[in-house]
């Protein structure tokens, strides 16, 4: 028995079928072969969360009755290493890692304005530059403030001193 030419025609595309799949298995291959070697090569992904560095803040807390001012990060995260606080015309006054800021020193730094009046408050900008820690890394900040005071005392006998009231960004 012979085969019929439509057989026969039906073969052939059968077998061009057959040889279009096996170039397109050969393809995804080669292209399985490349995904897996430039993977090999490559370092691993690193898929832990980075948190974007926060900008210092500070607040001020009054501490027995305005001798001093207690300067402490507003975010948690940070912890103060020491600050130097800066009052135009004065020279800088260093602060520690506790934050304390001492109402002496201020007053010394604003000898000129010992004329103000007395129970009156008044504000004198500030800036304040830090080194904190963050996230076990050392960084530096500060900025503007407005430390707000007021005299007191003096009299026949007594000397004025200052008292310290608060502390805003400015």
């Amino acid at each position: 028995m012979s085969e019929s030419p439509e057989a026969r025609a039906r073969r052939r595309w059968i077998t061009f079928g057959e040889v279009i799949a096996l170039a397109a298995l050969i393809v995804s291959a080669f292209g399985v072969w490349i995904a897996w070697k430039s993977s090999n090569q490559d370092r691993p992904t690193k898929v832990v969360e980075q948190r974007s560095a926060v900008p210092l803040a500070l607040r001020g807390t009054l501490d027995r009755d305005g001798r001093s001012l207690t300067l402490i990060p507003a975010d948690p995260s940070h912890a103060l290493e020491s600050a130097t606080v800066t009052i135009k015309g004065a020279s800088p006054i260093p602060v520690g890692s506790d934050g304390r800021l001492a109402a002496s020193d201020v007053e010394s730094a604003l000898k000129n304005h010992d004329k103000e009046d007395k129970d009156v408050t008044y504000s004198v900008p500030i800036r304040i530059s830090a080194l904190y820690v963050e996230n076990g890394a050392d960084r530096h900040g500060g900025g503007a403030y407005l430390l707000r005071y007021k005299w007191h005392g003096g009299g026949l006998f007594g000397g004025r001193s200052i008292q310290l009231v608060g502390l805003s960004k400015a």
